[in-house]
């Protein structure tokens, strides 16, 4: 029953925000018969459906199909030079957003949880008053308290940077034009995909990092694979070099590297980094604590200093992933009910949706060397696997790292075609403690991109 104005109301379960670990554990709690309220400010489904992986990768699907269209001679057809028409991309990506937000919210009635629309804060242990998007006001407490507030882009303090009304990773996707002449700031995933997008788009892209490699966490004859790739479609990378300062000129907008050189765009996308959603969340009454960065400080099984109160996703610091969000779900639903599961010794992949994207699991080489492991390295250019000639698309690179001595895969960085679909096929045998050599022998249909694992565990570096 909803509580008069001032009365608390309690919950089994009161989720703040409504992501992917958020929504997930609130409809599950709901549809066993236990009283829930999930608080969303107003993006329902998350962040992921509304302004992340769903969009962008929307777009990404565009971008790679104006590259195939403007290769079609090589596979037999005679195409007009494809045109991107930036209203159909915004159509396009917000009418699959759309649909999203709708069975989101269909599946939120339905389970019988108490969805409300507006802010929370805290003003006691487990308990939140809450800001109606419509007006007036709630209080409510709950057993158990879910924080699942996530993250949202981070400007740098770069001198003029906010002034020059520079892009994020949200506002970019609202544009309705598209730029000549794009400068990223910020080689990271978010950074890369949409700079090789705006290149198959038709902008001008330029990339700028203060790191001289890119993607200096991964292996250099991987990244150096990547990083001709992105060239040969027309991404410029300036790698080693700062923003000192930026400003909005007559002529576009004007950054001064930090080498002395100065660049001109039209549109300047900041691609930085997220900030945890926590400054207004009034944690201090709830005995919650955050780090240095304003994550909230949590243990293995999730749970914050404060009793019976969890955090789960992007803002309780974990890998900024939706698969990552959906089995910290996992590990709060298990532990609210007294388990002890953990998120120690996760094995977390990752996808780079660039063309060709990169796949990634467990450890690189330079990681596992540094294990102290005696390893054995398998690389394998992706034109050497038959089914990429058939795409007509055979850049990249596979390699992969075993521990010598028990046969063990420790990790694999897929550069290639449909890499992220064949990365599982070799995170599953990870799971299951299989050696190498049951990809190496196993047998596996022809012509898959998969196949290509036969190869790979037969190709031997060292």
């Amino acid at each position: 029953m909803i509580g008069s104005e001032g009365a608390v109301e309690d919950a089994d379960l009161l989720v703040i925000g409504g992501g992917k670990a958020g929504k997930t554990l609130a409809m599950d709690t709901a549809r066993a018969g236990r009283r829930v309220v999930m608080v969303e400010r107003g993006m329902i489904g998350g962040t992921c459906v509304n302004v992340a992986c769903i969009p962008t990768k929307a777009l990404v699907t565009s971008a790679r199909l104006a590259r195939r269209a403007a290769a079609a001679r090589s596979l037999g057809l005679n195409l007009d030079k494809p045109e991107v028409d930036p209203r159909l991309l915004r159509s396009h990506k917000e009418g699959v957003v759309s649909e999203m937000v709708d069975l989101n919210h269909r599946q939120f009635l339905d389970s019988g949880m108490d969805l409300v629309l507006g802010e929370a804060r805290f003003v006691a242990e487990r308990t939140v008053e809450i800001r109606l998007n419509d007006g007036g006001r709630r209080v409510v407490r709950g057993a158990d308290v879910v924080i699942n507030t996530g993250t949202v882009p981070y400007l740098p303090p770069v001198p003029g940077l906010a002034e020059a009304g520079v892009l994020n990773s949200e506002t970019i996707q609202r544009l309705d034009r598209l730029p000549e002449r794009l400068v990223v700031i910020g080689g990271g995933y978010v950074g890369l995909e949409f700079a090789h997008m705006f290149a198959a788009f038709g902008s001008h892209v330029t990339v700028i990092d203060h790191s001289p490699a890119l993607l200096p966490q991964e292996d250099p004859d991987v990244t150096e694979v990547l990083a001709e790739c992105l060239r040969q479609d027309g991404v410029e990378m300036v790698g080693g070099v700062t923003v000192k300062e930026v400003a909005r000129e007559e002529d576009g907008i004007r950054l001064l590297l930090g080498d002395g050189r100065s660049l001109i765009a039209d549109d300047v996308l900041a691609a930085t980094g997220r900030s945890p959603v926590t400054a207004e969340l009034g944690l201090d009454a709830a005995g919650v604590r955050t780090d240095e960065r304003g994550f909230i400080r949590v243990d293995d099984r999730l749970a914050t200093d404060a009793p019976h109160t969890w955090a789960v996703g992007d803002v309780a610091g974990s890998p900024q992933f939706t698969h990552v969000s959906l089995d910290d779900y996992r590990v709060v639903k298990e532990n609210i009910a007294g388990g002890t599961r953990s998120t120690s010794r996760r094995l977390v992949p990752w996808n780079l949706f660039t063309d060709p994207e990169l796949a990634r699991v467990g450890l690189t080489e330079k990681q596992a060397r540094a294990t102290g492991r005696n390893i054995r390295v398998a690389r394998l250019p992706v034109k050497a696997i038959p089914r990429a000639r058939t795409l007509r698309d055979t850049r990249g690179v596979w390699k992969a790292v075993v521990d010598r001595d028990t046969e063990e895969i420790l990790g694999v960085a897929l550069l290639g075609p449909e890499s992220s679909e064949v990365l599982t096929v070799v995170q599953t045998a990870m799971w299951a403690g299989m050696p190498y050599t049951a990809l190496r022998d196993g047998l596996i249909a022809h012509p898959t991109m998969a196949e290509g694992l036969n190869a790979l565990f037969a190709s031997w570096t060292d």
